[in-house]
């Protein structure tokens, strides 16, 4: 009967160990996403609202299955960061709705990695509390060395990248990857590329740093994704940030 009674423990123990080991569905995120986001990454705020249930269903579905670095791919763990960030951007315009700019959250007075809207920490992953600046820089850029992260992740503003009116999946990331890129260089709103005088989207300038590591460059990063290819001389500049949500 002891054996029986271990067994049976055994096993549910093991099987509930498989499951958190697992990475979660996003399937119910790419419904959300397909409904209340248009092909040009305008997103319905108001229809998010409506199915608030649905979204904070699956930001549970995340917070309780935080990546295992030990049984999780590499594109499994960065499509669920990036769906997080995103996600989690996403519940927090949701809950400040109507706004006209995701800095208006929070203070007036603003400092970096202190008190602006990327500094709450209303995530929670695991067990640990978590801000957006804890997902992109402590968990994306610091483990995965990979610059196309920043043609994924969407700051609700009307400069980033568009928001992908689908969720990212480990089996389809480098896809997803190039499709972001692709349009996120042939938009001049966001990007004015021209061969000897580019005026860039200003994240070129904030993160340049990552398109640099492993002897690459701003240039080279464009020229690999763009029709418009940048010459060496060329005089790059900078387009003003636009902060104003990207509602519809």
């Amino acid at each position: 009967m002891k054996k029986m009674i271990f067994l049976f423990l055994f096993i549910a123990v093991f099987g509930q160990a498989q499951a958190q080991s697992k990475a979660p569905s996003h399937e119910l995120y790419d419904r959300l996403l397909k409904k209340h986001v248009s092909a040009s990454g305008l997103v319905d705020y108001k229809g998010f609202i409506k199915d608030s249930s649905e979204l904070n269903q699956y930001l549970k579905l995340l917070s309780a299955a935080p990546p295992d670095e030990k049984t999780w791919s590499r594109q499994e763990q960065m499509a669920y960061w990036i769906n997080a960030y995103n996600a989690f951007t996403i519940q927090l315009i949701c809950r400040y709705y109507p706004v006209k700019s995701i800095k208006d959250i929070g203070s007036k007075v603003q400092i970096p990695f202190v008190n602006t809207p990327w500094d709450i920490k209303f995530i929670r992953i695991g067990k640990e509390k978590m801000d957006l600046n804890n997902i992109e820089h402590g968990q994306l850029r610091k483990n995965f060395d990979d610059p196309r992260i920043h043609m994924a992740l969407v700051c609700a503003s009307k400069s980033c990248p568009i928001l992908l009116n689908e969720a990212f999946e480990a089996s389809k990331l480098d896809n997803q990857f190039a499709k972001q890129t692709k349009a996120f260089l042939a938009d001049p709103k966001r990007n004015k590329l021209s061969a000897t005088a580019p005026q860039l989207n200003m994240i070129f300038k904030w993160y340049g740093m990552d398109f640099n590591n492993n002897g690459g460059s701003v240039r080279s990063f464009i020229n690999t994704y763009s029709e418009i290819k940048i010459d060496a001389n060329a005089k790059i500049s900078h387009l003003e940030y636009d902060w104003g949500l990207n509602d519809r």
